[in-house]
């Protein structure tokens, strides 16, 4: 399997593995991405945010949208799942981690609001020294 590159493909091939596996399970999910929706899937009664990780997620912040975090305080049906080792491109060894309920509710506790400004810095900027 070639090893996926760029972040919109790792993200995209976490999306197709998460609605997967949520269809296996019964559920009738959907990729709500550009839609306005709090989360990335919609797979009733689960609404899910989909943070995907070329490798390990291990130690790192999660990082979420004010949407999503007043999204999971209102919703108890709100659910994030982590999708780890995605850049190897092999969905068998794709690792998932769902984070919901009170372990959500717990980590959450511990958010802390920042503000950020991303700049793009284009490559044949990057390049031109």
């Amino acid at each position: 399997m070639p090893e996926i590159v760029s972040n919109r493909a790792v993200e995209q091939a976490a999306i197709e593995y998460v609605i997967a596996r949520e269809r296996e399970e019964g559920r009738l999910a959907r990729d709500t991405r550009g839609t306005g929706a709090a989360a990335d899937i919609d797979s009733p009664p689960r609404t899910i945010e989909v943070k995907a990780y070329g490798r390990s997620a291990r130690g790192a912040d999660l990082w979420l949208e004010v949407r999503q975090i007043e999204e999971a305080r209102r919703n108890p049906d709100f659910y994030v799942y982590v999708v780890e080792n995605v850049r190897q491109g092999s969905p068998e060894l794709f690792t998932l981690k769902v984070l919901g309920g009170q372990r959500l509710a717990r980590l959450i506790q511990r958010a802390k609001e920042q503000r950020y400004y991303t700049v793009p810095w284009p490559v044949t900027d990057y390049d031109a020294g």
